[in-house]
């Protein structure tokens, strides 16, 4: 048997109507996964699935939106009700709403990106574990970003959610290790989808970005895709607590 079978293994995985998001659903979803795709669009969730169906595989849509938490409860219940217990949970979703110096950023949008991007994949991380216990087997992925490592400017409160998920994935893979409860993040450079449009769409920032990237490319949401099947699956078995950076090399460089 593959180390990287997902053969009836449950997986929900939020923000997968696109992006990294739809990249883990579809790979997951080819190596034998049944998955849950959710995201706040019904026809954009209904998309993904019809073209898992149409690639042999097993899926439903669930739509939800993060910030609220009687969403994310509705979620797990209807992935459990679908598929039964949850056996992966992938915290794709998050928001960053402003764009600027931290001294301009206003509480409530603060508050937004914390609850979005933190608070909701604790809910989501507490709701599933009681499937995960029962089994003694269980595996939760949050994408962060390497926005997590370094300051910046522009971006600050998304960054500090980022690294806050670091943070949350070490302190939960201490606390369920017992159970055999994975929990990892995996931290992305900059990949070429919708939501970082704004970092690559102008040429000449995007020549100097993958200038300076030693794999001399950009991402694409199948980098991230890939590492999220490995740590899903058996081969990921001894990993836990860890943060695993899919960034081309930027991060190493000078």
């Amino acid at each position: 048997m593959s180390l990287f079978d997902l053969t009836g293994k449950v997986a929900v995985i939020t923000g997968s109507s696109r992006g990294i998001g739809r990249s883990i659903a579809l790979n997951m979803a080819a190596h034998g996964a049944k998955v849950v795709v959710s995201s706040r669009k019904a026809d954009a969730c209904e998309a993904v699935v019809n073209e898992i169906k149409a690639a042999g595989g097993e899926a439903i849509a669930i739509p939800a939106n993060i910030s609220d938490k009687q969403a994310m409860q509705n979620l797990v219940d209807g992935a459990r009700r679908a598929f039964g217990p949850i056996d992966i949970l992938v915290c794709n979703a998050a928001s960053n709403p402003y764009f600027g110096p931290a001294a301009n950023m206003g509480d409530e949008v603060f508050e937004k990106i914390m609850r979005n991007n933190v608070l909701s994949n604790h809910w989501l991380c507490t709701m599933v574990r009681p499937d995960m216990v029962a089994k003694k087997d269980g595996a939760i992925i949050i994408v962060s970003s390497i926005g997590g490592l370094k300051g910046s400017t522009e971006i600050g409160a998304y960054c500090i959610s980022k690294a806050a998920d670091m943070q949350l994935a070490r302190n939960l893979a201490c606390e369920w290790g017992p159970d055999n409860i994975r929990v990892n993040c995996i931290a992305p450079g900059l990949i070429m989808t919708d939501f970082a449009k704004a970092l690559y769409e102008d040429p000449a920032r995007k020549a100097r970005r993958e200038a300076s990237t030693p794999l001399r490319r950009l991402g694409d949401a199948d980098d991230i895709g890939g590492i999220a099947v490995m740590l899903g699956s058996r081969a990921g078995a001894f990993i836990t607590g860890q943060t695993i950076v899919a960034d081309g090399g930027v991060t190493i460089g000078g």
